[in-house]
């Protein structure tokens, strides 16, 4: 299983961006899909997640700002960024689990300025 993230980038304050990830490979259905992001000097921590019929959890931290999402058909989870803010600023991660097993894209860099 392979993971490709791409939508990262600079904005400013209060902007958005909509960060995509397409996964190829043995997918299974029922597996479930998320965004986790590591921002500088700290650990990997769990943004939002999804299951395969749309249930959907997040941190509490993006909570109201950012929506995920997915499309079965193409294997891909998007996560909508609104309003974000400098503290969002980190490498964003989609992951995606089936079988126990955890697999990882190579992150996108979201740089957020004040």
């Amino acid at each position: 299983v392979q993971l490709q993230a791409s939508g990262g980038g600079l904005v400013e304050a209060g902007e958005s961006l909509k960060l995509s990830c397409t996964a190829s490979g043995n997918i299974v259905r029922g597996n479930h899909m998320a965004w986790h992001r590591q921002l500088p000097g700290q650990e990997r921590q769990l943004v939002a997640r999804i299951t395969s019929f749309g249930a959907t959890d997040y941190a509490d931290f993006v909570k109201g700002r950012f929506t995920i999402s997915r499309d079965n058909g193409k294997n891909a989870v998007y996560l909508q960024m609104n309003g974000l803010k400098p503290e969002d600023t980190g490498v964003y991660y989609c992951n995606l689990n089936q079988y126990n097993e955890r697999y990882w894209g190579q992150g996108t860099l979201v740089t957020v300025s004040s």
